[in-house]
């Protein structure tokens, strides 16, 4: 992950997606918060950009149903050591979240100048997304999707690529997915916006193909914070929802005040009984949100 928050074109930034943190563990985080199992409700996962090693993932199995995947380099970074554990993960009951990394606006534009347009952008980077979802064995029909860190009311460009890497995975046997915001930002004077329901606003009056998201909304209310006692999928704002990231490392202070004492005292999230390991926690329907089983 990168080791700073990215700048939205408009409104408010994401941390990047899963984990990422520019701090590193105190030494007291053991007496710190973290998330707490739950009894009952939605599915529970998490995600992060580095795999968290064998052993670990076996363990923490008991506490979450599924986890992110990524399918390409993680945010920032040059390697992927998600790559090849897929069938280990299955073997030993883990559902999948299946992630590829996506293009900031800044991106999109030095390539526009470099005379590729968004949409070929776009194409290229998920044919490169398809290839490796079907070198990690993922089944047909397995949702894929594009992180869209960038939030508020798509630049022109940004819609460009975005839905043209959407068509682009659902051309191939694999179906569309984006990860984006649900929190509400300021766009015409008394008016606020998602980054969700411009994407879906776009899909629909340009007759696209379904979308299906993973909503990034920690805002507390109404996330509940780091704690695995989740709540409905649409309390997060959002209907018709396949996932629902509700907790972010490091947290966003000014998004989660009335939540804070739920982090460790340094911002971040960490899963019970793992007070090394930061995470991002999401819940799902499903156990398997991308049917990546």
């Amino acid at each position: 992950m990168r080791d700073h928050v990215r700048r939205l074109a408009f409104g408010l930034a994401l941390l990047p997606l899963c984990g990422c943190s520019p701090t590193s563990t105190p030494s007291a985080v053991e007496a710190a918060p973290h998330a707490t199992t739950p009894t009952s409700g939605p599915a529970v996962g998490f995600d992060r950009n580095n795999y968290p090693g064998d052993a670990v993932m076996i363990a923490m199995h008991g506490t979450f149903a599924f986890t992110g995947y990524w399918v390409t380099n993680p945010p920032g970074a040059h390697t992927n050591t998600w790559l090849g554990k897929r069938e280990f993960l299955r073997q030993h009951g883990w559902g999948f979240l299946v992630l590829a990394n996506g293009r900031l606006d800044a991106e999109i534009l030095r390539a526009q100048k470099r005379g590729t347009s968004p949409a070929g952008l776009a194409r290229s980077d998920a044919a490169i997304a398809i290839a490796a979802a079907r070198h990690e064995g993922f089944p047909a029909h397995t949702i894929l999707f594009l992180d869209q860190e960038e939030g508020g009311a798509l630049l022109a460009e940004q819609a460009a690529y975005l839905l043209g890497w959407t068509e682009a995975v659902a051309a191939s046997e694999f179906r569309p997915g984006v990860y984006a915001s649900g929190q509400p930002v300021p766009d015409d004077p008394g008016t606020t916006i998602t980054t969700i329901n411009d994407i879906r606003r776009r899909v629909q009056t340009q007759h696209l193909h379904e979308i299906a998201i993973f909503d990034a909304q920690d805002a507390c209310p109404p996330a509940p914070g780091c704690t695995l006692a989740t709540k409905p999928l649409d309390a997060s704002g959002e209907l018709g929802l396949t996932a629902w990231q509700y907790s972010q490392s490091p947290r966003r202070p000014s998004l989660t005040r009335s939540c804070g004492a739920t982090y460790a005292a340094n911002g971040n999230c960490y899963a019970p009984g793992f007070p090394a390991i930061f995470l991002d926690l999401d819940e799902a329907s499903s156990a398997d949100p991308s049917h990546g089983r």
